[in-house]
């Protein structure tokens, strides 16, 4: 006969920290945030941290290239959605790969040879002000000059007009050698007034750009999550049907993690999946999605680094609604955290888990840190800023965001159903909706990592993993959620924003 658990599925909403002893050395300036990424072994270093515990949904209205750099940024990870081309999600990634913590590869290149309107329609393309003039076009030419707005601003009827006639010749250019250090180029940007410093080899071929824009931003993100190469880390999500040749491509792109999207990661297919990237590449692969201790064990003796836990969560999921299966995310995630102690208390390897969905308000993270989750991932909540890629459009007086989940008809997202074939998507599993807009990923990641450290230093924590140890949750009644809020007062209008 079936299984039947006999304690409720509960949502983190259901759940409160209790303060420990906060110290006098425990202070939200002192809080690491700092956790692992990929499996280690006991007494070692994981190859792979996150400086933040952050990552981004693997959706095509979240996660794309300029997500990436601006995650990466900020010391999270994006996971590059895969329902895509292979090709395309392929450039993504080198894209992203190719912001060198201040060092760019040139995305906008022309040859002398082009006119001015060539220019004007590549800025409308790409939005970028300056290119790179080379010998051949490409971002690795031989430098013969640059083009900015300020050489075709009082040229522009003159749309045939050669790059050659009016650009900024090499002989004229204030440029970087290759190997300079940043610190380097930004001394040259700022002792000669320059908006770009071109960086050449020593036969003249264009190395990188590095903007004056780019310095404020690097030393205003310390956490920045980079490679040994100083680029920036990028994940990608991949499915189980055409993984040999995506992470083939994804692999050559330079990704350095990948991951399993799946509406269920307890399947044959994972299995397969892991095993062969783990036989064919040297690159760290997640899996999932789980709910409980059997379901990570699998995916874990199959080879993966890290698992995604959680199914039906996520506020654009129906999966529970329309199939039934699922599980309270609080539930799923205690369970597979308690699955992995005693996996890392048997074996001396730790593997970190990823709470994926069920994330409503921001204390909901520190909540799933405290429970054993060592990252979270959200779609939502990413989906709301200026660096995703859907339309900011306006509806009625409020301005917001489009956002629809890979289980919608829209995504055609089949390959994620692992059915063991193209069975097309008979019926959805997610919604087409809005979200409202937010404005900047940074302004709106730092008022939640406050809140997140101002938590742990109430619960005596300096680390993750001394919150994960030392946490104190209980469960709470219907009637005090009501009571944690506001209640029995009118309030003004604006008052909660502080306005």
């Amino acid at each position: 006969m079936a299984f039947y658990y006999s304690e409720p599925s509960r949502t983190f909403s259901e759940f409160l920290l209790l303060p420990n002893l906060t110290s006098k050395t425990c202070t939200p300036d002192r809080v690491s945030l700092k956790t692992p990424l990929c499996k280690f072994s006991r007494g070692e270093e994981p190859a792979l941290s996150l400086n933040i515990p952050f990552s981004s949904a693997v959706m095509q209205s979240v996660s794309d290239d300029n997500m990436a750099v601006a995650l990466a940024r900020a010391g999270g990870i994006s996971f590059i959605f895969g329902s895509q081309p292979i090709e395309s999600q392929a450039d993504m990634v080198r894209k992203a790969k190719g912001y060198k913590a201040g060092f760019v590869v040139s995305r906008s290149n022309l040859t002398p040879e082009h006119t001015l309107k060539d220019v004007l329609e590549l800025k409308e393309r790409t939005g970028h002000s300056t290119a790179a003039v080379t010998h051949d076009g490409t971002p690795k030419g031989r430098l013969l000059g640059i083009v900015t707005s300020r050489d075709y601003r009082v040229s522009r009827d003159a749309a045939d007009k050669p790059v050659g006639e009016f650009m900024t010749p090499f002989a004229s250019l204030i440029y970087g050698q290759s190997g300079i250090s940043l610190s380097e180029a930004n001394d040259l940007i700022w002792e000669h007034k320059l908006n770009c410093l071109p960086i050449v080899d020593d036969n003249g071929h264009l190395d990188y750009l590095v903007f004056r824009k780019d310095y404020d931003a690097h030393k205003n993100n310390p956490t920045e999550l980079l490679d040994a190469n100083k680029s920036y880390i990028v994940g990608a999500g991949i499915n189980t049907k055409d993984y040999k040749e995506r992470v083939a491509a994804l692999v050559e792109a330079g990704v350095d993690a990948l991951v399993i999207d799946s509406s269920d990661g307890y399947t044959e297919w994972q299995r397969e999946t892991i095993e062969y990237v783990k036989a064919h590449f040297d690159v760290k692969i997640g899996a999932g999605n789980v709910v409980d201790r059997e379901g990570f064990r699998y995916l874990v003796d199959a080879g993966a680094d890290f698992v995604k836990v959680g199914i039906g969560g996520g506020s654009i999921c129906i999966t529970r609604e329309q199939k039934g299966i699922g599980r309270g995310q609080a539930s799923a995630v205690i369970e597979v955290a308690e699955a992995r102690q005693q996996y890392f208390e048997e074996t001396g390897i730790y593997v970190p888990i990823c709470s994926d969905g069920g994330i409503v308000h921001d204390y909901h993270i520190t909540l799933a840190l405290a429970m054993g989750a060592d990252f979270v991932m959200m779609g939502r909540y990413f989906a709301r800023f200026d660096e995703s890629p859907t339309r900011k459009l306006k509806v009625g007086n409020n301005f917001v965001k489009e956002f629809w989940g890979e289980g919608s008809n829209r995504a055609r997202n089949w390959q994620r159903y692992d059915t063991g074939g193209k069975q097309g998507l008979v019926f959805e599993e997610g919604v087409d909706s809005y979200v409202p807009y937010a404005g900047g990923l940074q302004e709106n990641l730092d008022k939640t990592i406050s809140k997140i450290k101002s938590t742990m230093c109430n619960c005596g924590s300096l680390t993750v993993e001394q919150l994960q140890r030392t946490a104190r949750i209980t469960l709470v009644s219907a009637t005090s959620i009501v009571e944690g809020g506001a209640h029995d007062v009118i309030l003004k209008e604006n008052s909660l924003s502080g306005e």
